[in-house]
């Protein structure tokens, strides 16, 4: 998980243990495109509608909230090209001794949800999924009569192409023969087969965070697909499964997901794995090709020899930015390691600081 994200992250669960008292605690998603200034009267609109709660406290706590964000959003002269995100509240722990805070947000990559929330407890599931987004894949499910492109963000399906062939029916009209009916029933699906793996290559070759395709259908069309040259050679070794669904279209998408989810929570794993084996290999040769500890990472990191900057996400957030800002300066690369893995675990328990160095120290 990248330094952006990571903070993104720890936001996030801070948010989510903050609780109201009642329903005075204010969300407000605004989506990349969306005009400003009708989010604005829109907010204004809201604060009117405030003034009639019964509550005296309540009032004052919404109206308060959504003032701030008012103010906030005058610093604004358009909608980030993201959008952007702003959590408003008392939160307070003692009652009668308010506490208002904001939270002005511009999210990693761009958000599409629109939302004005009041309630006991911040919005914060659409920001918790485009973390999760921080891979790409392509999706592909196709039969002889169609095929559907898309890309999966997270739990986010985005349509790319729909497609439809004019391949033959199975069964021949009166007068052709069998084998020529065949035959040119073959050629059309090859035909229509090569135009699904122009457009993959249209589609997906130009994403570079694309961590794999998923390809799927009912019938054999799928395999027949995949075990042809229909698909160029760098987009044929990112295919990590060929699933079984019982249609095409949206819902054949959604379905080839869900049944795709061990292989894909599992390639997440691997390639975290594949960086922590690479440094305790070193560290069991001895090679000089890795460090770790606090205080060792800091004076290789400092000395500009370090390739891979590994950082547990156990440490504090304070010693993750010190170390990043430290790794900018000589273009390292910060691997933030989570515990879901034997590995990642050991890396917590030899302090939290990993580095792969780029030569021998």
């Amino acid at each position: 998980m990248d330094e952006e994200r990571y903070k993104l992250k720890k936001l996030i669960n801070m948010l989510e243990k903050i609780k109201g008292r009642h329903t005075e605690l204010v969300s407000v998603y605004i989506p990349a495109g969306h005009n400003l200034d009708a989010v604005k009267a829109q907010l204004a609109s809201e604060a009117d509608t405030a003034s009639n709660i019964k509550s005296k406290t309540v009032r004052t706590n919404v109206i308060t909230a959504i003032e701030k964000m008012l103010t906030e959003l005058k610093k604004f002269k358009k909608t980030p090209d993201n959008g952007m995100v702003l959590f408003s509240g008392n939160v307070s722990d003692v009652e009668g001794k308010p506490d208002y805070k904001i939270w002005v947000i511009i999210p990693p990559e761009p958000i599409n949800v629109k939302l004005y929330r009041c309630d006991s407890y911040f919005v914060v599931e659409p920001l918790k999924e485009l973390i999760e987004a921080k891979n790409v894949y392509g999706l592909i499910v196709l039969d002889h009569k169609e095929a559907n492109l898309a890309l999966l963000k997270g739990k986010n399906i985005i349509p790319v192409q729909d497609m439809q062939s004019y391949v033959m029916g199975k069964f021949r009209k009166g007068g052709q023969s069998a084998q020529r009916f065949e035959r040119e029933r073959e050629e059309q699906i090859k035909y229509f087969f090569k135009k699904i793996g122009m457009k993959a290559k249209e589609s997906f070759s130009q994403i570079e965070n694309l961590k794999g395709i998923l390809i799927g259908g009912p019938g054999p069309a799928k395999e027949d697909f995949y075990h042809g040259n229909f698909l160029p050679e760098n987009l044929k070794k990112k295919v990590i499964t060929v699933k079984d669904v019982s249609d095409t279209g949206e819902h054949g998408l959604r379905e080839l997901v869900l049944k795709s989810e061990d292989v894909l929570a599992q390639e997440e794993i691997i390639a975290e794995k594949k960086i922590l084996d690479e440094f305790f290999k070193h560290l069991a040769k001895d090679d000089g090709f890795a460090s770790y500890g606090e205080a060792e990472v800091k004076s290789n990191l400092q000395k500009g020899v370090v390739e891979k900057l590994l950082l547990s996400e156990a440490l504090p957030e304070e010693k993750i930015e010190e170390f990043s800002e430290i790794a900018k300066q000589f273009g390292t690369e910060v691997i933030l390691i989570s515990e879901d893995t034997q590995e990642g675990v050991q890396l917590r328990e030899l302090g939290g600081f990993g580095a792969i160095l780029r030569y021998r120290v």
